[in-house]
């Protein structure tokens, strides 16, 4: 990419700034929580002490995940926000049909699902979350510099499917086959991010169509891609980023991704999908 189409990317994407405490809801205030008292990075609601104690058992293998995944440690401690109760959860998080999530400024949020009805997503979606939360803590809340699509499909690859464990590789490819897939020119701008619904994709086959995008990527060279992932971490734009590593853009790359999908007759589903849980 010649240097002043570097330039007009760089210029056109310095708006999309950290949603941290110029966002409306970073400013609420978090509380009604005790501090757990075996592991201080994890905060509950009152009365959900058992609950607690199961994230404090899954956060050490949770954060050594993501460390190795990011190339790097986390800034700072991880802190954990447990809701026992729909409302406590509901007061924070307001996008529907969650089972944990990192909102502005930072905080990550499990629900009660992951002590009920989704208990066994816990460590994987923790995982998932606290990916989300250690680049928060680097470049902010969902920089706009950064698709979603590698936002989601890093984290999903760290957590070893957490996320996208309810669409298997067989459904993603049949998405892809029939045209459903990750647009990679498209550009995320502050106020335009590119969900599920802009490639015509259910969120748990955007999450698994990214996350083998993300891998794949990083299968055909690690060196390539922790470059990529230490450039992310840095602030630098995704875009740049890319090409300077890579000498191509996203899409010119990972066009052999696609062309590697195999077709109906090579596939082997890689795992039964159950019904589909709140989202991620």
């Amino acid at each position: 990419m010649k240097a002043g189409l570097l330039v007009a990317v760089l210029l056109a994407t310095l708006p999309g700034c950290a949603l941290t405490v110029s966002n409306p809801r970073a400013l609420q205030p978090i509380d009604g929580f005790v501090q757990l008292a075996s592991d201080a990075r994890v905060w509950v609601e009152p009365g959900y002490e058992a609950y607690g104690e199961r994230v404090a058992a899954a956060l050490p293998a949770a954060i050594a995940k993501v460390e190795a995944a990011h190339y790097l440690p986390f800034l700072r401690p991880p802190r954990v926000y447990v809701c026992g109760s729909e409302d406590c959860f509901n007061r924070y998080v307001y996008t529907p049909r969650l089972s944990a999530a990192v909102i502005p400024d930072n905080r990550l949020i499990l629900s009660p699902n992951l002590d009920g009805r989704e208990s066994s997503r816990l460590p994987a979606l923790l995982t998932h979350e606290l990916a989300h939360l250690h680049l928060g803590q680097r470049i902010g809340h969902y920089n706009s510099t950064l698709p979603v699509w590698f936002h989601e499909g890093w984290a999903s690859l760290t957590a070893d499917g957490g996320g996208a464990e309810y669409a298997s590789d067989a459904q993603a490819y049949a998405a892809i086959r029939a045209g459903r897939r990750v647009d990679l020119g498209a550009r995320d701008t502050p106020d335009q991010r590119h969900r599920a619904g802009a490639f015509k994709l259910d969120i748990f086959e955007f999450y698994r169509e990214s996350m083998l995008l993300v891998g794949w990527l990083k299968a055909q060279d690690e060196a390539r891609f922790r470059q990529l992932a230490l450039a992310v971490q840095a602030n630098t734009d995704f875009e740049i980023a890319f090409w300077d590593i890579y000498g191509q853009s996203p899409a010119t790359r990972l066009a052999g991704f696609y062309a590697g999908v195999p077709g109906d007759a090579g596939l082997n589903d890689n795992a039964s999908i159950q019904a589909a849980p709140a989202q991620p």
